[in-house]
């Protein structure tokens, strides 16, 4: 039978999430396959604390985007080397249902290509021990999204910098990315292989009943474009839904040594305090009351402490190296 099969013609990772949802919430009959693209992205897992995942200073250097996907599992980061798949179909007998209903194609189309993969643990496909794709699901209704990533040639330097490698600095109860070995499934590709070419093959191969290509009437688009704009960009949704968490952080600067322990809700500071040996002549008091529901993202955390002559409070430290204390960046 063959597969309705859609391309979302954006490489905005909040539209192809929330076209994504569109389609599994309102696509209720037949076989959905998505094949789709994001330009430099971090994806957050359901159930994970951003702040703990994420290199803050490397993602505003580099202008990668954050945004929390409605499955679980752990942290991506997607660019222009990377393919996605998205599978929705009904959810069948839940008792027997597993990964490997959905990793196996994956698995036998990379075969076809010569790529011999295997599914590893909960949520990896691996080559040679290497993750090369890692997944995650989501039941609603009656149907099921199966959906992860294909590592074509994505740059492995961004990957490690952006995805912050040692939490151990956070203290919460949210699902925490395992950090594996990547490899890249070119190298593993006949010569010549691009990924225009590896995106057909991997469509033949998930499809070889062939395709039934699908769109979204305007009306529909509008509603995804409303969700894109109300869900997935929003503050709310990536960074207030983190779990609650704790914070300890120490740096030396020329002004002297400062420490910070905070606790955040939902995105914002409720209780703060800093310690050290920096020469203040005025209490804190004032300044951490009025950093008490700030969130947590660098533009509302700069306005707070702006609004205070800090050299009283730090002595020589200054906002920049408090900021940046706060927000983790250099760690």
């Amino acid at each position: 039978m063959p597969v309705h099969y859609l391309e979302t013609g954006s490489l905005d990772p909040c539209y192809n999430l929330a076209l994504e949802q569109f389609v599994l919430e309102y696509r209720t009959e037949g076989d959905w396959l998505m094949l789709w693209q994001n330009a430099n992205t971090i994806v957050i897992g359901q159930n994970q604390n951003t702040a703990e995942e994420i290199d803050p200073a490397f993602v505003a250097a580099h202008g990668i985007t954050v945004v929390r996907r409605m499955t679980g599992g752990g942290a991506v980061y997607h660019d222009l080397g990377n393919l996605n798949y998205s599978f929705i179909t009904d959810v069948g007998n839940a008792e027997e249902l597993s990964i490997r209903r959905f990793t196996e194609p994956i698995c036998r189309a990379l075969a076809t290509l010569g790529v011999e993969a295997e599914t590893s643990g909960r949520n990896d496909i691996v080559v040679d021990g290497r993750k090369v794709s890692g997944v995650a699901q989501r039941i609603a209704g009656g149907r099921i999204l199966h959906h992860g990533t294909l590592l074509f040639d994505s740059d492995p330097a961004m990957i490690a910098g952006s995805l912050r490698a040692d939490p151990a600095k956070f203290r919460s109860k949210s699902a925490k990315s395992v950090r594996s070995r990547v490899g890249m499934l070119r190298d593993y590709l006949p010569a010549g292989t691009d990924l225009c070419t590896f995106w057909d093959r991997i469509l033949q191969e998930l499809a070889p009943e062939g395709i039934l290509r699908e769109s979204l009437t305007e009306r529909e688009l509008v509603l995804v474009r409303r969700l894109a704009d109300e869900k997935y960009r929003s503050w709310e949704w990536t960074w207030g839904r983190s779990p609650d968490y704790q914070v300890q952080r120490r740096g030396r600067f020329p002004g002297g040594t400062l420490e910070v322990r905070m606790n955040v809700h939902r995105g914002a500071i409720t209780d703060i305090v800093f310690y050290g040996d920096f020469m203040a002549t005025a209490s804190q008091a004032t300044l951490t009351e009025s950093l008490r529901g700030v969130k947590t993202e660098r533009s509302a955390l700069d306005a707070a402490l702006s609004r205070f002559e800090l050299a009283p409070v730090f002595g020589g430290i200054t906002k920049d190296e408090v900021l940046g204390l706060m927000l983790g960046e250099g760690d």
